[in-house]
């Protein structure tokens, strides 16, 4: 369940500081959150021995912390938390076709999060940051559900990250050709791209008396 944060600006850091095409960037805290919030999905990176791991897993929001969880016995799970990580996610918006290879680009929201993850150790805390996850995407339910088990509370680790450093970065728009190339006869313009849930596909032990919750229907809507 995400909940609203006050406007307030991240300070810049050597980590958040744009370089390349600054006016596209924000330190902005809602922008920032309004990116994290729009999916479910980020990437993960931290280092393992010589090599720097980027993992795909999902991660949600309450406040100003993002969260995310995994086996306890995961290599992920035990290995970032003792380092600084980096938690981003991007949007593919569409696909920018320009009058030359050079310029052509993609228009994109992504959000940047730097930090030292914390775990969440007590189970009511835990178990509240768990139940949010999920109503975050499908209000009303979780008081469906089964109760997790104190097993599988043990087996899970949940990882959090202040929002306190990180930054947002946003291209929309046409392609930015050169003035020269304007009147050039070559088609140009922007190729939109959007995620779109398809119809739901119910799981085949379902009781036949089950019907799709109200929330299903909707996000399949949506």
């Amino acid at each position: 369940m995400h909940t609203q944060t006050s406007t307030k600006e991240l300070t810049p850091t050597a980590l958040t500081k744009l370089g390349r095409a600054p006016q596209r960037g924000s330190f902005d805290l809602d922008k920032i959150c309004a990116i994290l919030d729009a999916s479910p999905m980020c990437h993960l990176g931290y280092q393992t021995g010589e090599a720097t791991a980027v993992i795909p897993t999902c991660h949600w929001r309450v406040g100003d912390r993002v969260y995310w969880h995994g086996s306890r016995l995961s290599r992920t799970m035990q290995t970032s938390q003792a380092q600084k990580v980096c938690l981003t996610v991007t949007h593919l918006d569409g696909l920018v076709l320009a009058r030359s290879g050079f310029h052509h680009s993609a228009n994109y929201r992504s959000a940047m999060v730097f930090g030292y993850p914390e775990v969440v150790a007590d189970r009511a805390n835990k178990l509240a940051v768990l139940e949010a996850f999920i109503e975050g995407l499908f209000p009303g339910r979780w008081q469906t559900l089964r109760p997790p088990s104190q097993k599988e509370m043990n087996a899970t680790t949940v990882l959090s990250l202040p929002l306190e450093e990180g930054s947002a970065k946003v291209r929309s728009g046409p392609p930015a050709d050169l003035a020269q190339d304007l009147a050039l006869p070559i088609w140009a313009g922007v190729i939109p791209l959007t995620v779109q849930a398809a119809a739901a596909q119910p799981c085949p032990h379902n009781p036949a008396d089950v019907t799709p919750p109200e929330y299903v229907r909707q996000f399949c809507l949506d």
